[in-house]
């Protein structure tokens, strides 16, 4: 009787575990999988006749994996990364950002050059995922990574100090320097930072890079700074605020809200609040000089300002946009935002005042989508 009663408990235990699980999945990432990553871990954008993969999406890819506690996917992704983009070493080697068909049937590296900002999610990645599943492996290549960077993608700019460069290549010259804000969310800079010069250095002039150059409360894709007249905010053209610059909005709203950067930040940016706010959604493009908002931004958009609007009432209506209209298999930008954004709404995770990972791993997750 006794050995009927253990295993009825035990069959019990187990069902509750299975339904735990179940519970703390996160259906949208496992769609993300299904639609956008290949079996080898290449994460694939649709929108391109190529099939591209950029080391941008393979650096989200394991962000999300992470925050899932997926480890097969991740190792699947690092593989892929590490054996395609940078030449089987990532200790040695900063990742190229673009892969694709090239020619009939010839998939290989088409531009060598390679995106910043990829680079530093890879690497805070690796680091973190070597904290939290106790994988010296992994810490141990992202360090080697991290120090590449700081190697090859880092410049002293005479009036800044130490600035990230978006690429090894292409973003300097006699004159001056091109930026883009989007590129050092502000938790990874502080988590850097703690790994000595020149990350302390660069976390500061980072925090000037969004702060100078958004005379309206918004910020731009990108942005240049010449040795003479240092930043150039007016140009013939305009400078446009759009889809790269959404992400300084979101890395803002996940910063902890005891990071002494936030508050500053928020209330710098608030304009684009306060544009949310009267018309309901983000626009899609705004000029940085005049402030001047044209067409309506895309889901992704929303999802984006879901960890950095204040007002409930603002918060709320882009919540149920995201869910009204959540994304594809054709929109793999504005669906790594809505993970993203949608996934902190959902407090799938946090980051702590270090820039370190809080993953919810532990208790049951929250509804949805």
């Amino acid at each position: 009787m006794m050995n009927v009663v253990r295993h009825a408990g035990l069959a019990l235990l187990m069902l509750v575990t299975l339904q735990v699980n179940a519970a703390c999945d996160w259906p949208a990432w496992e769609r993300f999988k299904t639609t956008y990553i290949s079996d080898g871990g290449r994460v694939i954008d649709p929108s391109d006749a190529r099939k591209i993969t950029t080391s941008e999406g393979q650096s989200y890819a394991l962000f999300f994996a992470l925050v899932a506690n997926d480890r097969a996917a991740f190792a699947t992704l690092f593989d892929w990364t590490q054996n395609n983009l940078a030449e089987g070493d990532l200790r040695a080697h900063i990742p190229a950002w673009l892969w694709g068909k090239k020619e009939a049937d010839r998939w290989m590296v088409i531009d060598s050059n390679s995106a910043s900002d990829a680079d530093l999610w890879i690497a805070w990645s690796l680091m973190e995922a070597g904290r939290l599943w106790k994988m010296p492996q992994y810490s141990d290549t992202g360090k080697a990574l991290l120090a590449r960077i700081a190697e090859e993608e880092v410049a002293t700019i005479p009036g800044l100090g130490a600035m990230l460069l978006p690429g090894k290549v292409g973003f300097a010259d006699d004159e001056g320097w091109r930026l883009n804000p989007s590129y050092l969310p502000p938790q990874l800079a502080r988590y850097f930072a703690r790994t000595g010069a020149p990350w302390q250095a660069i976390q500061k002039t980072n925090l000037r890079l969004l702060l100078d150059t958004a005379p309206k409360g918004f910020s731009p894709n990108w942005v240049r700074y010449d040795k003479k007249g240092g930043w150039q905010l007016k140009q013939d053209k305009g400078l446009v605020g759009s889809y790269d610059a959404i992400r300084v909005y979101l890395w803002v709203g996940m910063l902890h809200n005891d990071d002494p950067q936030k508050a500053r930040l928020l209330a710098k940016f608030n304009a684009m609040a306060t544009q949310t706010a009267r018309a309901g959604l983000p626009p899609e493009k705004v000029d940085i000089a005049t402030g001047k908002v044209t067409g309506d931004g895309p889901v992704g958009f929303s999802a984006s300002l879901l960890p950095f609007l204040q007002d409930r009432d603002a918060q709320a209506a882009q919540r149920q946009r995201v869910v009204d209209n959540f994304p594809g298999a054709d929109a793999y930008y504005t669906y790594v935002l809505t993970l993203f954004g949608q996934g902190w709404d959902q407090h799938r995770f946090r980051f702590t005042v270090h820039g370190e990972l809080l993953p919810d791993w532990g208790q049951e997750c929250a509804s949805s989508q």
